[in-house]
């Protein structure tokens, strides 16, 4: 680690089977690989995280998720399906984590330098949370990063039973700006893109994806997420892929 911080930074994605848009997504194939090691790919090179794991469910369906984790060395925990906040907290404590950066499966393209800029600035501001995905979005849908202490998690854990708050693991902490210092990490001018959607919840998102994938695989392996916002700008054509697919709301 470069930071200078004892900390241990563990990164968990959370990854189930069962998505009710469009089940087993998180190991379909893109460009020849499950979407989950293509995410995994791209976290590794991190400077700052110490560790990966992930955060799947005890059912049955998800034992393909724990098989893949092992073939790739990474660890796995499992949770609850429906009580997403003790099964992030559980794998973060599995590893003794001190600080999390949440992820989530349906973002293959996550980009390590987005993660790293936002585990610094996380560092930087000295806070109970960073996000760079709140409203209004600056950054794309799908380029997401969430960091925030084990000890906060916990204590959350303790305070709310509310269903909401368990399905969405940060819900309670950025609700409550009066408990909790937070910050919303925004997208420099040349790197705007909150109108971008490269996200994975149905079909034509998988498209648009395997479409960013194929272009850009060839120039770089690990293309940024510049590039993705540059191939995007560039080919208007793409984003009219998922253009219809509706965001859920919390």
């Amino acid at each position: 680690m470069y930071l200078h911080t004892a900390k241990k930074v563990v990164a968990t994605i959370e990854a189930r089977m069962a998505s009710s848009r469009l089940p087993g997504k998180v190991l379909m194939p893109l460009v020849g690989k499950p979407v989950l090691e293509r995410m995994i790919e791209r976290i590794k090179p991190s400077k700052f995280v110490d560790e990966i794991v992930i955060a799947t469910t005890v059912n049955k369906p998800d034992d393909e998720i724990d098989d893949l984790a092992k073939s790739l060395g990474v660890k796995c925990f499992r949770g609850s399906e429906e009580d997403v906040l003790s099964r992030v907290l559980g794998a973060a404590k599995s590893v003794s984590a001190d600080v999390i950066i949440e992820l989530t499966g349906d973002c293959p393209l996550s980009d390590y330098r987005l993660i790293d800029q936002a585990i610094a600035e996380f560092f930087k501001r000295d806070v109970d949370y960073l996000a760079n995905n709140m409203e209004p979005l600056t950054f794309a849908n799908g380029f997401d990063a969430q960091v925030f202490p084990v000890r906060v998690l916990e204590e959350v854990s303790n305070l709310t039973h509310d269903p909401r708050d368990r399905e969405h693991v940060t819900y309670y902490i950025y609700t409550h700006p009066e408990k909790y210092k937070t910050y919303s990490l925004q997208a420099s001018d040349e790197d705007l893109s909150g109108d971008l959607r490269v996200t994975l919840d149905e079909k034509n998102d998988l498209m648009l994806i395997e479409n960013i994938f194929e272009r850009l695989l060839l120039i770089d392996p690990l293309f940024s997420y510049k590039e993705v916002i540059k191939l995007l700008r560039e080919n208007p054509t793409l984003v009219k892929i998922n253009k219809n697919v509706k965001q859920k709301k919390v």
